[in-house]
């Protein structure tokens, strides 16, 4: 891909993400409102964070970073790629089938090693019974990713990047629906997440058919190319999966803490806007071209796609993250306060908001990192780095406990993301030379766009400190706080316009490229 090409992906993946995320953005707000912080939240969060811990593992993990290098190879030498995608498919509906059932099984034991904190109170089996109706959403986003990585490497972004709207779509009108007919919300809430994966799996399964690429169910086959795409999909589903493993650590540390458990699921929602739009567009367009070019010994263009892939990310995450930790109150009150959601909880929810805000650029420049190794079918690499962030992760969460009480697991995340980039930067370069090493043009970009989110940041901290009552007055919060993103897209933008860390002109080219 070109540069333009390049950044026409991002945008593309970038748009259905932000779409999804904003989607998202609202769900949270209606589970802060409908439901709030409590035992019922605590416990709905430990059981729908089973699905996703997996579905790290077996979908996103595993396939972006196994399936997708190889899948594209065998397109790029016509060498049969739709049966290999045949035989993935196969191999892994029967993988997470047996996986779904055992989880139905020993729910109760997964619950219990993931929350421990809950035995002995009455989140332990509301947390067992609502994992029993959202764990099954496993399977279908499991199958879901694989089709979505079959759309990636073919150049096709939207209808994957488009599905997990439908999540937020189903969930948003079931939580609407449940509160106007005067029902209890959760058991709306819960019942809709595996009816969206069905959504969401019909979607992409019907754009891959369009595409040119039919897959049918069938018995797994355990042939040498499968055994190959175990080995490297093993490693890799650790690596990608440690934030999420990291979440966990998390949960299982604040679970014996009232309302703890809440506070950093809302908090992690947050930050997860900007991680999602930028990261997420990252991953999925640079791992194919990336794999491209080096199969064309093309070093030059793979290192121009992993600078520009750096660039984007630093453009929109170090701004977010300098919001996060400037003005997080008046972004949580907002955007949470209301309904079950009281003062006590912003606080709380706020404070989480700015640590997790600290480490937000280095969980997107993982997504820039990993396809470095992943392109190259090289996974241990990244596992065995995935190894130390987890025990770091785990001793900081544990250690911190005792001085920082239940937000220790955000301290030591955010500790933990900066240490993964910190290995994974530092090997790509040794191992693999100037290919793996950002251009000039990055760092000088990249100091400007810091220096310009921390002036943004600055003049957010001061402006809220002087017009700090505005956000709690009801008819004028929500302007108030439009006029505090406004003002700092002006400034960031205008003044890094002004002083050269990015161009608005290139945006402007792929966008009409996209619209083409």
């Amino acid at each position: 891909m070109k540069p333009i090409k390049l950044l026409s992906g991002f945008v593309t993946v970038g748009f259905w993400t932000l779409a999804s995320r904003i989607l998202g953005f609202v769900r949270e707000i209606l589970i802060a409102a409908y439901i709030g912080p409590g035992p019922v939240l605590d416990a709905f969060v430990a059981a729908f964070r089973l699905p996703n811990l997996f579905r790290r593992f077996f979908a996103e993990g595993a396939f972006n970073a196994a399936f997708v290098p190889q899948f594209a190879d065998r397109l790029e030498a016509d060498e049969d790629a739709e049966g290999f995608a045949q035989q993935a498919f196969n191999l892994l509906a029967a993988a997470v089938l047996a996986l779904t059932g055992l989880g139905m099984v020993f729910m109760p034991a997964l619950v219990w090693a993931t929350a421990e904190g809950f035995v002995g109170d009455a989140r332990f089996d509301l947390a067992v019974g609502y994992g029993h109706i959202v764990f099954p959403y496993i399977l279908f986003m499991s199958l879901a990713a694989l089709f979505s990585g079959v759309l990636n490497a073919t150049g096709r972004f939207a209808a994957a990047a488009a599905a997990p709207v439908l999540l937020n779509i189903f969930a948003c009108s079931a939580m609407i629906t449940g509160a106007a007919l005067g029902h209890e919300v959760i058991t709306w809430l819960v019942w809709t997440i595996p009816v969206a994966g069905v959504a969401q799996l019909a979607l992409v399964w019907r754009a891959t058919e369009r595409a040119g690429i039919r897959l049918r169910p069938g018995l797994p086959r355990v042939t040498p190319a499968m055994r190959r795409l175990v080995r490297v999909a093993v490693p890799a589903a650790l690596a990608m999966g440690v934030t999420q493993v990291n979440l966990v650590v998390g949960q299982l540390v604040a679970s014996d803490i009232e309302n703890a458990v809440s506070w950093l699921f809302i908090a992690d929602r947050l930050y997860q806007l900007p991680l999602g739009v930028v990261g997420i567009a990252v991953g999925i367009v640079l791992l194919p071209d990336l794999t491209r070019r080096l199969r064309a010994d093309d070093d030059t263009g793979a290192r121009e796609g992993l600078s520009r892939a750096g660039e984007f990310s630093l453009l929109l995450t170090l701004p977010s993250a300098a919001a996060f930790i400037a003005v997080p109150v008046p972004l949580v009150s907002v955007l949470y306060e209301r309904g079950a959601t009281g003062p006590e909880d912003v606080a709380a929810i706020a404070l989480a908001v700015a640590i997790y805000g600290a480490g937000l650029p280095a969980f997107v420049l993982q997504k820039v990192l990993q396809p470095l190794y992943f392109a190259r079918q090289d996974t241990r690499t990244p596992f065995y780095y995935a190894l130390v962030a987890m025990i770091l992760n785990a001793v900081l969460a544990i250690g911190l406990k005792p001085l920082v009480g239940w937000v220790s697991p955000a301290i030591a995340a955010s500790t933990a993301g900066w240490a993964m980039v910190a290995l994974l930067w530092m090997g790509a370069g040794r191992r693999m030379g100037d290919v793996a090493r950002f251009d000039a043009r990055f760092f000088r970009r990249g100091w400007r766009i810091l220096a310009v989110s921390l002036l943004m940041g600055a003049v957010l901290h001061i402006g809220t400190q002087q017009l700090a009552w505005l956000f709690y007055l009801p008819s004028w919060r929500y302007l108030a706080l439009l006029g505090l993103i406004l003002t700092g897209a002006v400034i960031y933008f205008g003044v890094g316009q002004a002083v050269g860390a990015f161009r608005l002109a290139e945006f402007k080219k792929a966008l009409r490229r996209n619209r083409g």
